[in-house]
This record gives structure tokens, C-alpha cells and sequence, in this order.
């Protein structure tokens, strides 16, 4: 537990039956299993969408559609791209990404975009009730790497109060089962929904 008080779960075993097209869906699938969130029959969104790690997961979890969001061209996994389930938004910042219909969750995984600047552009795509699942690595919220584990809990700590001087609350947050690819850096998974 940090300063904040917010409770912060230790990772469990990862469920290695299913396979996703990259690293970040094992992350997102942990993150659903422990905030128990369910996102069969739901239109969902994914920020920073990449390879498609969290669209693969969201699928595989009976998303009924999901637009995948990135700044990037041609990046989403060719399977992804050729799911009719998928509506591909390529050259589209987050920050300022407009639907044609709100949304019951959204993932984000945007790297160099702060949760304080991300997270009310995901919030703002959501119906009431919705959920957000944010993937918070801290060396991009202090542009520094590498970042020691007791380090990263300090900002997990600031990043949780900015949030809250903004009106949002997490509601829980866990260490991801994997670190970052590149540094092996501690990420955290935060759970903000909308109610």
C-alpha cells in the first residue's frame, strides 16, 4: 500500500492456455480477471492500440466491437485488421478521437501520453456505467528509464492523487504480470469506472 491508501494487489499465475498477438494482452486479460470485469456482448475502444495486444484480448473475451485506436499506420496484427469486429482508426491521436457511439470499455495503453491527459479523453468515450483499464508505466509519466520498482510505487502514488485532484478515482490498481519489453520497467494496471 502507498500513501494514497489505494490497495495494490501483488500478480497471480497468468492464464498461458490462450494465446494473444502480443505481450499486452496477457496484461489486459490479468487485469480482467482480478477487477472481475466482463466485456462479452460490449463495444469497446482501444487506445494505442499497437500490434493489438488488448483488441486481441477484448476479443477473445466476446467483445462484440471494438475500435482500435492509434497514431500509427499499419501496425494492427493482420488477423485484427481483418476481423469484422474491429473498426481500425490509424492516424488518430486518442486524445482527441471521436466516436460514433460511446462506448461500455476502454483500454489504454498509450506510452507517451500521461494517464492525467489520457484518462479523461477515455472517460469521456464512455456510457454510463463503463470501465476503464489503463496501463500505467512509469517512466513515461517522469520521462525517465530505468525506473526501480520502489520508484515506480511513488508514482503510482502521484499519478493516483493528480487523478484525483481531476475528479477521477481509481478504483484499484495491480502490477502487471510482465514488465516493459524494452528495460523491463514495473507497469501498473488501473481500473477507473464510470458510474
Amino acid at each position: 500500500m502507498g500513501n494514497s491508501g489505494l490497495f495494490v494487489q501483488l500478480p497471480q499465475a497468468m492464464d498461458i492456455d490462450r494465446h494473444f498477438v502480443s505481450r499486452a494482452g496477457y496484461k489486459l486479460q490479468h487485469a480482467l480477471d482480478t477487477f472481475g470485469i466482463g466485456v462479452t456482448g460490449k463495444i469497446c475502444a482501444d487506445l494505442g492500440s499497437s500490434t493489438g495486444g488488448f483488441t486481441d484480448c477484448l476479443l477473445q473475451n466476446g467483445a462484440a466491437r471494438i475500435y482500435s485506436i492509434d497514431t500509427a499506420y499499419g501496425q494492427l496484427d493482420w488477423h485484427l485488421r481483418n476481423d469484422p469486429r474491429v473498426v481500425i482508426l490509424e492516424r488518430t491521436n486518442a486524445l482527441h478521437a471521436v466516436l460514433p457511439e460511446k462506448v461500455s470499455f476502454v483500454s489504454c495503453d498509450v506510452g507517451w501520453t500521461t494517464q492525467r491527459l489520457i484518462l479523461p479523453a477515455a472517460l469521456s468515450l464512455l456510457t454510463v456505467p463503463g470501465d476503464v483499464v489503463s496501463l500505467l508505466k512509469p517512466h513515461y509519466e517522469i520521462k525517465k528509464s530505468p525506473v526501480s520498482v520502489v520508484f515506480a510505487h511513488t508514482v503510482l502514488d502521484q499519478v493516483i492523487k493528480q487523478l484525483a485532484d481531476k475528479g477521477i478515482r481509481v478504483k484499484q490498481a495491480i502490477p502487471s504480470p510482465l514488465a516493459g519489453q524494452k528495460g523491463g520497467n514495473p507497469e501498473f494496471l488501473l481500473w477507473i469506472p464510470k458510474s
